[in-house]
């Protein structure tokens, strides 16, 4: 799992998905580039030899499909539940490891993998996406607390002079 998360990182760079989608480069020059990248990132060799053969077969462009849809796959087979934490500042490893255990006893899963998000917006706290295709939400966040507040205030009636 740990080389697929290394692919999709890679595969998700605009620059990388420009480079293999272009047509005038060799594909020599992007075997090349695959080597360098699976040197660079450790991956295992069967994993460079797959995104060789999709480089070979001219179907290197949709890597980040056959990513998300091993990820379905290998959750299904594992009893893996994904939860997608998202907070202003990284989490520390023993918060996660809260929200992990929290998320896993709402779903009883038999794993739980977490992903984070940085994402300014929320102002403080964090929220929790998990459930199939992320339909489950908890918001820890102070935005939600700053927009519940404010959809009970009425001003409606105020009239600025």
């Amino acid at each position: 799992m740990a080389d697929v998360d290394k692919v999709d990182r890679i595969f998700s760079d605009p620059a990388v998905q420009s480079f293999f989608a272009n047509p005038t480069i060799s594909l020599e020059k992007k075997q090349e580039v695959v080597k360098e990248i699976a040197s660079s990132s450790e991956l295992q060799n069967h994993t460079a030899n797959f995104l060789n053969i999709l480089v070979d077969m001219k179907r290197i462009d949709i890597v980040n499909d056959i990513v998300k849809e091993f990820e379905v796959c290998y959750n299904r087979i594992t009893g893996t539940e994904v939860a997608v934490v998202s907070s202003v500042v990284r989490l520390e490893s023993q918060d996660l490891a809260q929200i992990a255990q929290a998320v896993q006893r709402l779903t009883r899963a038999k794993n739980v993998r977490i992903k984070t998000v940085i994402d300014p917006s929320l102002v403080a706290g964090f929220t929790i996406r998990y459930g199939s295709s992320g339909s489950k939400l908890i918001d820890m966040s102070v935005k939600k607390q700053i927009d519940e507040i404010a959809a009970q205030l009425d001003f409606s009636s105020i009239t600025l002079a």
